[in-house]
């Protein structure tokens, strides 16, 4: 398992950087199961529950929803907040499963279709949104609120019907359904900013400390 173990200059308590030994998640994982001493016992009981749930919300999805759910309640969303992030998430694995089968790849390719949304909806790439936001590795739509959530989701369901009924397959034509779909969200989020007078694009978060506002 040594092979797995990289080295990274990392910052001590003193201000000094030091090489370090780092893992990545799935290998620490593998090194606490490795561990004979009584001591891991309670993280190995911790491993093999989750592992069980996760084993449950394959042959039962609903219960991964419930999961979720209590999350977010935990850090402390509001349930209007909560059911609009629930179904985003659903409205989400829709478009991502017509990619998967119409020739997508993932992440990378699912990266940059998901950018041509984001920019026809809110003329900012997922990085760019992030940044305004003030985030970092945070989960960008963890951090939107209503009207965001609503325009993501319009965007992308958007493009599961333009995509559907193009009966589109392979990245050039996926790419311009997802340019497409994201565009008929950018429309509807600026009629709303001209009815309502204000901007839905929104520095406000929820990263505790520097929430500028609670996500209503």
């Amino acid at each position: 398992m040594s092979d797995k173990i990289g080295q990274l200059k990392l910052i001590s308590s003193d201000g000094k950087y030091y090489t370090t030994d780092c893992v990545n998640t799935e290998t620490i994982f593998r090194l606490i199961q490795s561990i004979p001493s009584p001591k891991v016992e309670p993280f190995k009981r911790w491993l093999a529950r989750v592992g069980k749930e996760r084993i449950d919300e394959i042959e039962n999805p609903e219960l991964g929803m419930q999961r979720t759910k209590l999350l977010y309640e935990k850090k402390g969303y509001p349930k209007a907040w909560i059911e609009k992030r629930l179904r985003g998430i659903a409205v989400r694995q829709k478009l991502t499963d017509e990619w998967d089968t119409r020739g997508a790849e993932k992440d990378l390719e699912y990266a940059i279709l998901t950018n041509e949304i984001m920019q026809g909806a809110f003329e900012m790439k997922v990085d760019d949104y992030k940044k305004y936001k003030g985030l970092k590795r945070e989960n960008l739509r963890d951090h939107m609120t209503d009207l965001e959530l609503i325009i993501t989701m319009l965007g992308e369901a958007a493009t599961t019907k333009i995509t559907q009924e193009r009966d589109s397959r392979g990245m050039p034509k996926l790419q311009r359904d997802a340019k497409d779909g994201g565009a008929v969200a950018g429309r509807t989020r600026k009629d709303i900013e001209r009815q309502a007078g204000t901007k839905v694009i929104s520095k406000d978060n929820f990263l505790p400390g520097i929430r500028k506002k609670q996500l209503k």
